[in-house]
């Protein structure tokens, strides 16, 4: 029996001190080094990313980098070195860090959210009397420079999203400002790591041409000095380095092409498909110029996470105590099921007894009306300097919950 369990039964109010927020997780993430790297599941490809990039550098410093240095500039090799570097870093760095993820709802939010929910599909229910009624969809209007946005209601992480946020199907959790899941980097792109997959692909395409551009340069000067097959023969490994560049720069050079101009316009993979921004409202996110959508997604701060994945797990972190039935057994039922099984149709009674790995001082809930002192730790903020007159700030963070 592990400590939840034991502090489960046994009703205890005081902090674990010895399970972390990772390990109760309820999304479909894979954490290592005591929950400082967060990845995906799915993580096959990759490693073959990895696998490739390394292979072929290795190749490369392995076979023409001492001739480069003898017989072209000490420099080309080093700058081959640091290109290496450099997309490793960015690539780990997108990989291995939090894209985004917005914190599920604590069992006491998620079943203040339902019952106001079902408070309004009441007074609806009422209003019509002759035609057939029909709950209205779960949605919250918001404007943000002009432009109507419809905050859906996520059924998984029982939370109305923020604009531009969408739940990952394969993470099974909402993240900001999403732009896709990207198996190559064993990741979601977000919020929080785009600019490092932006520079992760920009990156690997300059490296890839200057591999390239190097290993042909190696063959030529190698088969100045004797014959084409000798040359062959003294740098084997050449060609291999050169065809790999070669079938990589194409696929990633437009991926980088993509992204460009997705970065140009403040824009995510997600909206683009979707077609979020309509010409005649255009995008209430941008920064007014493609150099400034630029430098806002490249160069702007990163925000903080908003899940405390290291912290330890509290009281109010561990779903009520299951209740006891009239031949004294104790149900466990919705204790033992797994993350996301549960549907919005079953009673918020059912909702509290769900794990949540959120910080309790995010809301506090009094007579069914939620109260917050101070914005909640989920919502991400609105992008500075893009709130509308009539909507500041704390009006959004307001109308996000109730």
């Amino acid at each position: 029996m592990n400590d939840i369990e034991k502090q489960r039964n046994t009703g205890q109010a005081e902090p674990l001190g010895r399970v972390r927020k990772w390990e109760v997780f309820p999304g479909k993430n894979r954490f290592c080094c005591d929950g400082r790297i967060m990845m995906s599941t799915q993580i096959g490809i990759f490693y073959f990313t990895v696998f490739l990039i390394v292979v072929t550098s290795a190749c490369f410093f392995g076979m023409d980098a001492y001739y480069t240095w003898l017989h072209m500039h000490p420099v080309v090799p080093i700058a081959a070195a640091a290109q290496f570097v450099f997309v490793i870093v960015v690539l780990f760095r997108t990989a291995f860090g939090d894209p985004g993820v917005i914190p599920r709802a604590t069992p006491t939010e998620a079943a203040a959210i339902e019952k106001l929910i079902e408070r309004q599909q009441q007074e609806a229910a009422a209003q019509s009397t002759n035609a057939p009624y029909r709950p209205p969809p779960r949605i919250r209007n918001v404007t943000i420079n002009g432009v109507d946005f419809k905050l859906k209601f996520c059924y998984t992480c029982k939370i109305f999203r923020p604009p531009r946020a969408s739940h990952c199907s394969v993470c099974d959790n909402c993240v900001d400002k999403f732009d896709h899941h990207c198996p190559w980097v064993g990741n979601c792109v977000g919020r929080r790591n785009y600019k490092y997959f932006y520079l992760f692909l920009v990156s690997l395409t300059v490296y890839c041409a200057y591999l390239l551009s190097v290993s042909v340069a190696a063959i030529v000067l190698r088969s100045k000095e004797e014959s084409f097959a000798a040359a062959m023969q003294r740098g084997p490994l050449s060609p291999v380095v050169a065809l790999v560049a070669f079938f990589s720069i194409w696929s990633v050079a437009g991926l980088a092409g993509f992204h460009t101009y997705l970065t140009a316009l403040n824009m995510t993979t997600n909206e683009d498909i979707k077609g979020t921004f309509k010409p005649s409202t255009g995008n209430p996110f941008s920064a007014g110029s493609y150099f400034s959508n630029c430098g806002v997604v490249v160069c702007g701060p990163n925000p903080p996470s908003l899940i405390d994945r290291r912290g330890w797990v509290s009281e109010h972190d561990i779903p009520p105590a299951p209740a006891a039935s009239a031949s004294g057994t104790v149900t466990r039922e919705f204790a033992s099921s797994p993350p996301g099984a549960h549907s919005a149709g079953r009673p918020p009674s059912t909702m509290q007894s769900r794990p949540n790995t959120r910080h309790s001082e995010a809301s506090r809930i009094s007579n069914g009306q939620t109260t917050h002192p101070h914005p909640p730790k989920y919502l991400p903020p609105i992008e500075r300097g893009h709130q509308s007159q009539s909507t500041n700030q704390h009006q959004f963070n307001r109308e996000y919950l109730t």
